[in-house]
């Protein structure tokens, strides 16, 4: 499985910021604090990205703490 960083996740699936936001219930903001590392969604809206961008949770929280990691460097 290809590591993916959360905005890699979102490009892959073709859709912008504010889609993710409209098809999450998160506001756009939250979409891009999560993109810049600034923010660890909970358990439930990785498990709601998950549905979106039609992959296992695993790759989520993956996607997620590699975000995280990318940023702090």
């Amino acid at each position: 499985m290809k590591e993916y960083t959360f905005k890699e996740l979102r490009l892959k699936n073709n859709l912008t910021q504010e889609q993710v936001a409209n098809k999450s219930g998160f506001s756009k903001d939250y979409i891009s604090m999560i993109e810049r590392g600034k923010r660890n969604p909970s358990d439930k809206a990785k498990a709601i990205f998950a549905n979106i961008f039609k992959v296992p949770i695993v790759q989520i929280f993956l996607a997620v703490q590699r975000t995280i990691c990318t940023k702090e460097k």
